[in-house]
């Protein structure tokens, strides 16, 4: 289909898109913390630059509360994309040391671990406040 649009074709290597996928989720859960930090700031950020485009209060009120969900939903689809440039980084230097299979596996490996992790401090955090 993409052929058919460009007349040039263009390469992809689907392996290293699945391992930048998997290396970029298996850091937003190991850092899971960091990652709703990232999504707090990218929402303070929107709500903020979409406040600077209104002259009046009052036409800023009429929808606010609209725009701020709109605001948190873009920034949680947003958030993940810091995690997926590091996991870039990872993916090519794993390559370039050990091999494209062996990224890969470890990539599975490191989602695996992370979401365990995850599991297990979101447990333990439900049983401190219970």
């Amino acid at each position: 289909m993409l052929t058919e649009l460009l007349p040039f074709a263009i390469p992809f290597n689907s392996a290293a898109i699945a391992g930048t996928a998997l290396w970029g989720l298996a850091l937003y859960l190991a850092f899971s913390p960091l990652g709703d930090w990232v999504t707090a700031q990218l929402n303070r950020w929107f709500n903020f630059a979409e406040r600077s485009l209104y002259f009046s209060e009052q036409a800023f009120e009429r929808d606010r509360q609209g725009r701020e969900s709109q605001n948190a939903f873009l920034a949680s689809l947003l958030s993940p994309l810091p995690f997926v440039g590091a996991g870039v980084l990872l993916q090519y230097g794993v390559q370039l040391g050990l091999g494209q299979s062996w990224s890969l596996s470890l990539a599975m490996i490191a989602v695996m671990g992370s979401g365990i992790y995850e599991l297990g401090r979101r447990d333990s955090q439900s049983s401190d406040l219970s």
